[in-house]
């Protein structure tokens, strides 16, 4: 890959992460994913994540490009996934079922509906792939849903407004905080958010406060 093609890869997924970022907090159980289909230099469709996490950005991007997705490239901030919970057509699928000739991604998803699946897919029909583009700013879209998938918790952040986050978690500081945000995690949260004040202090010494 050439520099220019670098600098274009990294300004195409740029425009996904920022459109992912613009529905951060509104997507949970599923991640914030942003999808950039780029036909000639030119963005011919884009999409995130809808909010409730459906659908994905894929198979909103896909539709409307319409034909102009026959040759192009999709740029997605996180890996397609492989397969889907409900058994519904994936992302994928998709992907190659338009006729993209190059997929970039901007970080791998370890979920089970991914987790290189995704990746196999495309490449076993014949799809370039090309990953790590812009991985750090990927993976901060979705630290809280790959934190959920390690730990069964949410994330929880200190905030001031709470913008982008699922929640304010509101507990007592005395309370069981593992098995609250246990609970939480359950419901399908993966970002809270809290003050500064007694309660993220009885998370930070219990270590489950991200900062």
């Amino acid at each position: 890959m050439t520099t220019t093609g670098l600098e274009q890869d990294q300004t195409f997924m740029a425009r996904a992460i920022e459109l992912a970022r613009q529905n951060m907090g509104r997507t949970w159980p599923n991640p914030a994913v942003g999808c950039v289909i780029v036909k000639d230099g030119q963005i011919v469709a884009e999409a995130a994540t809808a909010h409730g996490g459906r659908p994905h950005a894929e198979e909103q991007a896909v539709p409307a490009a319409g034909e102009a997705a026959k040759g192009a490239t999709a740029y997605v901030t996180l890996e397609p996934c492989g397969a889907r919970s409900s058994g519904r057509k994936s992302c994928a699928h998709f992907l190659t079922e338009a006729g993209i000739a190059r997929v970039v991604i901007g970080a791998f998803d370890p979920s089970p509906f991914a987790s290189g699946r995704g990746v196999e897919r495309l490449r076993s029909e014949g799809l370039q792939v090309d990953a790590g583009v812009l991985e750090a700013e990927c993976l901060a879209l979705c630290e809280g849903f790959l934190h959920r998938l390690e730990t069964g918790r949410p994330m929880v952040r200190v905030s001031t407004d709470g913008v982008g986050f699922d929640a304010r978690f509101a507990a007592s500081p005395k309370a069981d905080l593992k098995g609250e945000l246990k609970r939480l995690g359950e419901a399908g949260y993966t970002r809270v958010w809290t003050t500064e004040g007694p309660l993220a202090e009885a998370l930070r010494a219990e270590g489950l406060l991200t900062e």
